[in-house]
């Protein structure tokens, strides 16, 4: 059997007693492709944040390349720790940043030194295809299109070996999305990244996943795996 490189287990979230997720459990391995889908408040969101490090579980634990990372109610390792690229569904791009300062300060933030950051920078800059003109403009004198590359760009200058994206098509038109979605799948077989993809669109799921799980809104919210 393939050993998982994240696993949960029994991990529960709520919010003032309301929402998030509970008792979810879940082994993805490595180099897999997952996508899950739901219909809306069922956690989606807030599985991505509690893997990513944004959120402590209030029980369960959770575990990443064979290193326990959440657990007991806390983060053991912080976000900035778990090697995780995360592509949110506003972008969520600095606007009081340029460009090159928002990559430059994420392989900081990774813990690339210094002399190599430039180039972790380059890097990502020619696998999302960003114009180098960009680099010292801001997110809101981007077009929407751009702006998605940025994110995925900034999602990818800390070398991540596991790759989240919540919603990642959802403002843009068919065509960019197409494009962009193809682009994606691309990358992640390059760079040979564990992706989880949130999205409401089939055909999302259906190009990007070779496997997906569905979160059910019930009286507490599970995870199916078909």
């Amino acid at each position: 059997m393939t050993p998982s490189y994240l696993r949960l287990t029994g991990v529960t979230k709520r919010y003032k007693g309301r929402g998030g997720i509970a008792d979810a459990s879940l082994d993805i391995s490595a180099g897999e492709s997952v996508v899950v889908l739901g219909p809306s408040g069922s956690g989606k969101t807030t599985l991505l944040r509690l893997i990513a490090g944004l959120e402590r579980p209030d029980r369960g634990e959770i575990w990443l390349d064979g290193r326990a990372v959440a657990g007991q109610g806390r983060n053991i390792v912080p976000a900035n720790e778990r090697r995780i690229g995360f592509v949110f569904q506003d972008l969520a791009l600095w606007p009081h940043l340029t460009i090159r300062e928002s990559l430059r300060f994420v392989a900081e933030s990774a813990g690339i030194e210094k002399r190599l950051r430039d180039l972790a920078v380059n890097d990502a800059r020619q696998l999302c295809r960003l114009d180098s003109d960009w680099f010292e403009r801001y997110p809101h004198q981007l077009s929407g299109g751009e702006q998605q590359r940025v994110a995925l760009a900034r999602a990818l200058v800390g070398r991540p070996q596991l790759l989240l994206l919540d919603e990642p098509f959802s403002s843009l038109d068919a065509e960019l999305r197409i494009s962009l979605r193809a682009e994606i799948v691309s990358l992640q077989r390059e760079l040979g990244l564990t992706a989880i993809y949130v999205t409401h669109d089939p055909q999302d799921a259906k190009t990007l996943a070779r496997r997906t799980i569905t979160l059910l809104r019930t009286e507490s919210i599970v995870i199916e795996t078909p």
